[in-house]
């Protein structure tokens, strides 16, 4: 069983009889109509970055008819300030210089779509290892997910709507409230399982937090549970304390569910730009990160963060945050955001 197996309907008797063939052409109408929807909301939530990142390509090209050294520094300059980073635009400018020399000449009314491929190219690479996302799980056995990530970052908020997206789907979810160093956040965590239908387990304010992941794994265990997660304290994110107590956590989480926890995402906040970079850096130095989420991009025009993040760290993103809302935090689809971004390929 792997992650996305969880959000795969529990079916009934009912269910497993076979359908009509029009009883199939409205489900078949249903998901298109439902596709179509998410791809309208992942548009108007990446907006604002859609917005500045052509305002500034168009003054970029401006009055320019070929793509020459002047157009790629403006390039550069539109790149990096649209908080894809300066490794990743180095690389996209080097792909874009290549096919000039090949080519001969580029017009500039070209780049648009080169700059496209480019960036699914980059995007098809970070997550070549996207069926890999972590162990698989035994049925039967709870799959286990440690979220961790500075505070403010959207960590609470992100295991609440991941919860409800579980339950939605039939499945028995256990939260573990291991952030036991701010009562604010347990309470959020345990307003946000409450809504959610899940299961919270808690200690009192400065207990150990391996000592919560032990009791929600043994409970969650116990009790039958598809999936756990383990919020984690999101202080100090650049000091040595913050890579011990994960490794306890770690430790203590695997003596109960050999291979715990099978999954670790990292929520980062993408309408910090440039800080996030220095988050993920700093989070896959502390503990073995094998997933991202990027909350809040769409109250930013910096979600260029997500194409840089995903290259240079070659972490698969598996959510983004486009709204408030529980369903408005997406399971990321590659080629839906470079849709978003650019529209669909002609």
């Amino acid at each position: 069983m792997g992650f996305f197996d969880l959000f795969k309907k529990k079916k009934d008797n009912a269910a497993e009889q076979v359908a009509t063939p029009e009883a199939q052409a409205a489900i078949e109408q249903h998901e298109e109509q439902q596709a179509q929807e998410q791809k309208e909301e992942l548009s108007a939530g990446l907006q604002k970055t859609k917005e500045g990142f052509f305002s500034k390509l168009a003054r970029a090209v401006a009055g320019r008819s070929t793509v020459d050294a002047d157009v790629l520094d403006n390039l550069e300059e539109v790149l990096i300030t649209s908080d894809v980073g300066v490794e990743t635009t180095v690389k996209i400018i080097e792909h874009i210089e290549a096919r000039i020399a090949r080519d001969k000449y580029m017009n500039t009314s070209e780049l648009n779509a080169i700059l496209r491929d480019e960036i699914a190219q980059l995007m098809e690479e970070s997550h070549s290892s996207q069926k890999d996302f972590g162990l698989e799980v035994q049925e039967g056995t709870p799959y286990v997910m440690m979220v961790v990530g500075v505070n403010g970052a959207g960590k609470t908020t992100t295991i609440g709507k991941l919860a409800a997206q579980l339950t939605k789907a039939g499945r028995k979810v256990y939260i573990g409230a291991a952030d036991t160093f701010r009562a604010a956040a347990i309470d959020q965590l345990g307003v946000w399982a409450e809504r959610a239908g899940a299961t919270m387990i808690r200690q009192e304010m400065g207990s150990d937090p391996a000592s919560v992941a032990f009791d929600t794994l043994k409970s969650a265990v116990a009790n039958g549970a598809d999936v756990v997660l383990i919020d984690t304290a999101g202080r100090l994110h650049n000091k040595i304390g913050l890579m011990n107590e994960l490794t306890k956590i770690r430790n203590v989480m695997s003596k109960v569910i050999p291979n715990a926890p099978h999954e670790v995402m990292l929520v980062l906040d993408g309408s910090t730009g440039q800080n996030a970079f220095e988050q993920a850096r700093q989070f896959t130095q502390a503990t073995q990160v094998t997933s991202l989420t990027i909350t809040k991009l769409d109250g930013t025009a910096k979600g260029g963060v997500v194409i840089g993040i995903s290259d240079q760290f070659h972490i698969p993103v598996r959510y983004i945050g486009i709204g408030e809302g529980i369903n408005q935090l997406k399971m990321f689809d590659r080629h839906q955001f470079v849709d978003a971004l650019f529209g669909e390929k002609k």
